[in-house]
């Protein structure tokens, strides 16, 4: 199973990284995913959320 935000689908991206003599290697941006409890079908599984997501939860409640 792929590391997705289970709310917003936030995943891998790819991209390059720039050495000083600008040579562009490719790499991958992992987002922040953090595995906590999320209430389904009224019970609680352990999901993968992104930290943008958590943060917007602990305002909602």
């Amino acid at each position: 199973m792929a590391k997705v935000c289970y709310i917003c689908g936030k995943q891998k991206v790819s991209g390059n990284e720039i050495s000083h003599s600008h040579i562009a290697t490719k790499r991958t941006f992992g987002a922040n995913l953090q595995k906590k409890p999320v209430e389904v079908d009224g019970k609680l599984t352990k999901k993968y959320i992104c930290t943008r997501c958590l943060k917007s939860l602990k305002k909602d409640a």
